[in-house]
């Protein structure tokens, strides 16, 4: 197979968008497929490699290093000279044409849907937008042959559109992220860690708001935030004079499993997360995690290495505390269990399922 994938927002500080656009294309070069990815870049530039052709396109920057592809036509004469057998497209705004130019070539195409638009806008308006989030949803389902979502929280928002619809989980690198040696902390501390985009639609606010909570409290409690993104100030206004610390980007994914190894609990408290990558890279750690009860974060767990409450800080607080206390009594057992957690999630069956999804879609007679 020739498979085309289009990613927009993919910047030097992307998180799990680009990590999961990078190891699905890889999975599909060693399985022996042609792969081709388009995303944006500050210039024109093609770069063929072990990990097949990535062709960057000169495109605006927008905010916190972020940059989109709008020139269509750049994006169209690629794919006529690659000449794909299927079309890949991780973002519903801005890369539909890739979608029409398929569709009027008889080139199947898959959606790949990071994101729960009707959640995640109502959270950044804070007005009810399911109407007209249905509305795009019905038009991207007759745009595209498939829409591929990581869990049934993000399928949610697909109902009755008439999509064709999948759900196939991401997957996490086991040897990277693994359970090791732990760096000690201060003695009697009980130290968490948040890592991911330092943006609105991630919930930072909501972690460090339960830290503060803690301190307030009385526990001898230590955040550690690993990621950048726009709202790194109002997160430390908020954090005021507890211990929160902000460590920046950390691109070394051996540092930040170390980072995860060194925690008693990682927090992924996000309600509106689709998936939740660092979750998963926690678990693989060894590390305990707790998330909000509700979000595709919240399936990826089970009460063998998690807590869960509602997305507001007394409750997580509680939750963390109810977690700190399992540790205490525990922690060997809670590690073991985090681990096997995450290995239900290798990245081997992710890239097996959606080479599924294409060769079925690319051979129909072949579809189970």
């Amino acid at each position: 197979m020739r498979i085309a994938q289009l990613a927009n927002f993919v910047g030097p500080t992307s998180g799990g968008l680009r990590r999961a656009v990078d190891r699905l294309g890889r999975g599909y070069v060693e399985a022996g497929h042609d792969r081709l990815l388009i995303i944006p870049g500050p210039v024109d530039s093609v770069d063929c490699s072990g990990a097949g052709t990535v062709v960057t396109i000169a495109s605006p920057s927008l905010s916190s290093g972020y940059r989109m592809v709008v020139n269509t036509r750049k994006v169209r004469q690629v794919l006529e000279k690659f000449g794909p057998t299927s079309l890949e497209v991780s973002d519903k705004w801005t890369m539909t044409a890739a979608g029409w130019w398929a569709k009027k070539r008889g080139v199947p195409a898959v959606l790949f849907s990071h994101e729960r638009l009707d959640d995640m806008a109502s959270m950044f308006l804070e007005i009810e937008v399911s109407p007209a989030v249905h509305l795009l949803n019905r038009w991207l389902a007759n745009v595209y042959d498939r829409i591929v979502v990581t869990t049934r929280y993000s399928a949610g928002e697909w109902i009755n559109t008439k999509a064709s619809l999948s759900v196939q989980p991401l997957g996490v690198d086991l040897e990277q992220f693994a359970d090791g040696p732990r760096e000690p902390g201060p003695p009697g501390t009980l130290r968490l860690i948040l890592a991911g985009r330092l943006s609105r639609e991630k919930s930072p606010h909501l972690a460090v708001a339960t830290a503060v909570e803690l301190d307030r409290r009385g526990v001898d409690v230590q955040l550690n935030v690993y990621g950048a993104g726009p709202h790194v100030e109002e997160l430390r206004a908020l954090a005021g004079g507890a211990p929160v610390f902000f460590h920046g980007y950390v691109d070394s994914r051996t540092g930040l499993a170390g980072a995860y190894r060194a925690a008693d609990i990682a927090l992924s408290v996000c309600p509106a997360e689709t998936f939740g990558l660092a979750v998963l890279e926690a678990l693989a750690c060894g590390t305990p995690v707790v998330t909000a009860d509700r979000g595709g974060a919240r399936e990826l767990v089970d009460a063998s290495s998690a807590e869960w409450a509602s997305p507001d800080p007394v409750f997580l607080a509680d939750a963390v505390m109810r977690m700190a206390n399992r540790v205490r009594h525990n922690e060997l057992a809670l590690r073991q269990a985090a681990r096997a957690r995450a290995e239900r999630y290798p990245w081997e069956a992710a890239i097996a399922g959606m080479l599924a999804i294409h060769e079925g879609l690319a051979n129909p007679s072949s579809r189970p």
